[in-house]
This record gives C-alpha cells, sequence and structure tokens, in this order.
C-alpha cells in the first residue's frame, strides 16, 4: 500500500510542476502593457568624445564647425551638452572663433547657448587689430551668424576697450550692438 500512494503523488507533482512553469514563462514573456518611463528621465542615449561637426551652406561651401571634447545627448528634449566647445566661422575677411566650458545645442542645432567663460575672437586684418569679447553666456544662432547674450560684456581691440550689458552680434555684417550700460576707452587712431 505504501509503494501506492508514493506513485500516485508523482504524477500530482509533475502536473503542479508544469503548471507553475507555464505561468512563469507566460509572465515572463508577456510584453507590458505600462508605458516606459525613459522619455520621462533626463538619461543620455548616447556621447561622442573628440568629435568636429562641420556645417556646409547652400553651396557646399563650409559654414560654420564645431568641435568639443565630449558630446551627450538627451533624447527626452533632444538636446546636445558638449564640453569644452570651439566654434568657427571661416567665412568672410575676418574669420570669428567662439570657445566656452561648455555648450548646449538645441534640436537640430539651429541654436547653441555657450556657458562659462565664454570667449570671442574675430581676426585682425592688415588694418585693424583683432577683436576680442568676453562674456558669461552667449547664444548663438549658426545658421543665421548672429550671437546674442543679456550678460555683461567685455569688447577689447587694441588699446580700446567697452564695456556693456547685453549685445547682439552679426558675424556677416561684423557688427556688435551693445545694450545697455556702455562705457568705453577707444584709442585715437594714428
Amino acid at each position: 500500500m505504501k509503494a501506492r500512494s508514493g506513485q500516485s503523488l508523482f504524477p500530482l507533482a509533475l502536473m503542479t510542476l508544469l503548471v507553475g512553469l507555464t505561468f512563469w514563462l507566460q509572465q515572463a514573456s508577456e510584453i507590458r502593457s505600462q508605458p516606459s518611463d525613459s522619455l520621462l528621465r533626463h538619461d543620455p542615449d548616447y556621447f561622442v568624445e573628440n568629435f568636429t561637426l562641420r556645417r556646409l551652406d547652400a553651396s557646399g561651401t563650409l559654414q560654420n564647425m564645431l568641435v568639443a571634447k565630449k558630446m551627450v545627448h538627451y533624447p527626452d528634449d533632444d538636446t546636445t551638452v558638449v564640453t569644452a566647445p570651439q566654434m568657427s566661422f571661416p567665412k568672410g575677411p575676418r574669420p570669428t572663433f567662439l570657445t566656452a566650458r561648455e555648450g548646449l545645442v538645441g534640436p537640430q542645432g539651429g541654436e547653441v547657448a555657450l556657458v562659462g567663460d565664454v570667449r570671442g575672437v574675430r581676426k585682425a586684418t592688415a588694418k585693424d587689430p583683432e577683436i576680442v569679447f568676453t562674456t558669461t553666456h552667449l547664444t548663438v544662432f549658426p545658421d543665421d551668424e548672429v550671437a546674442r547674450t543679456g550678460a555683461p560684456v567685455t569688447i577689447v581691440q587694441g588699446a580700446s576697450i567697452i564695456r556693456g550689458v547685453g549685445m547682439e552680434a552679426d558675424n556677416k555684417t561684423q557688427i556688435y550692438q551693445l545694450l545697455s550700460q556702455v562705457n568705453s576707452t577707444i584709442e585715437k587712431r594714428r
């Protein structure tokens, strides 16, 4: 009689094990209907080190270039953070170069916010010394070759120094416009 009761429990235990494994397999392979929170988090999806981004105009001529030590992209807001960015605008008689500690590149690269120790240099010509400006932050619109800031700005050209708060700079027309609290010391031309 003892042998018979042990034999009748084996099929029942095997059946219970199979039902449990089937239930587990169904749960493990089922696609969750809950939405992912990956778009709610600000997690990077890729990064690149030591990169160069070149933008060409409609004729295929280099319009501007962005070089940085590191680039990190965030898919939730389609922004890109760059470390130690260097922007250059090589067209025209006086190429312009911008540097900063960090940059934030907007979607499609249409806007670049440079932050921390921003420095702009417009090359010298045979008649005029280079122009150097410094500020804490600058928003650049690369396609239009325009830059703006509401922060204090210092512009130095030779011995001339101009300070103000807020600036709009147009690289195509090569005009800097200081918006308020402007004071200057201008070197007399010889």
